[in-house]
């Protein structure tokens, strides 16, 4: 009675490291404005259902203090890239919203972003809010939570998750946030780099005019323009991609299991 009693602590254990590792790295609910006691709250209550619903028939755990501390480790790092694999998608998003507020000439005015706990400028911000805000409209909090507890079906506790096909994956999603930040900003960069043309022409025609006093408010104005009228364009977009989130995040599961 002893021994499963044990066995089945250690399988709880396991669980929550894995959903709290999660939560640690995962967008919204990694944000500094939810307690850290509501954290490890909701990843004990997700652990205790877990534990009810996953199969524990085949789990041989040994209770030894060093086996239990690497199955730790690999439960953290499991946790950890699950959760922290939806960085990808929100880094692209805010740093096109960056490429757009750089053209529309708000570098200097930079405001603190909370969620990554960066300075960025302001319609870098604004984007990235507004992805937050699609994210939880499309219910991907609930994508994440489904995908960790579908998770121990695939990879069962203690199971090294570092695999080569892990790793490929990994560099494939990190080298797309470059591409999907310059497709998400490539409306409003095409318009400003006409733009900048007409600037260099107006300097070259007329050297004694100050180019940037005059366009700056100009850029301002169209790049507000701009954005207001890509908004629909933009949240297709977002929800695109954060739903196409789910595939990979079923393809990263995968590739731990391999």
């Amino acid at each position: 009675m002893e021994e499963i009693v044990i066995a089945d602590f250690l399988i709880v254990l396991y669980v929550f490291i894995r959903v709290l590792s999660m939560f640690v790295a995962a967008p919204v609910f990694s944000n500094t404005s939810i307690p850290p006691l509501g954290k490890i709250f909701l990843a004990m209550v997700i652990a205790y259902i877990t534990f009810l619903t996953i199969n524990k028939t085949n789990l041989v755990l040994d209770a030894n203090l060093y086996s239990i501390a690497f199955n730790v480790i690999k439960e953290i790092i499991t946790g950890y890239i699950m959760g922290f694999m939806l960085n990808f998608v929100f880094m692209a998003i805010s740093y096109a919203g960056h490429f757009i507020g750089f053209n529309m000439g708000l570098m200097f005015a930079e405001v603190l972003n909370p969620f990554e706990e960066t300075s960025g400028n302001i319609m870098g911000d604004v984007v990235y809010y507004g992805a937050i805000m699609i994210f939880i409209l499309i219910n991907g909090h609930h994508y994440l939570i489904q995908g960790v507890v579908a998770s121990f079906s695939v990879v069962p506790i203690g199971k090294y998750a570092i695999t080569q096909p892990l790793i490929d994956l990994l560099i494939k999603y990190s080298f797309s946030v470059f591409t999907i930040a310059i497709k998400i900003a490539s409306p409003i960069l095409v318009s400003f780099f006409l733009i900048h043309i007409a600037e260099g022409i107006i300097a070259r025609v007329i050297p004694n005019i100050q180019v940037f006093f005059i366009t700056q408010p100009l850029k301002i104005g169209v790049g507000l323009l701009l954005m207001v009228s890509l908004i629909p364009i933009y949240m297709y977009m977002i929800k695109i991609l954060l739903q196409g989130y789910q595939d990979k995040l079923t393809e990263i599961i995968n590739a731990m299991s391999v």
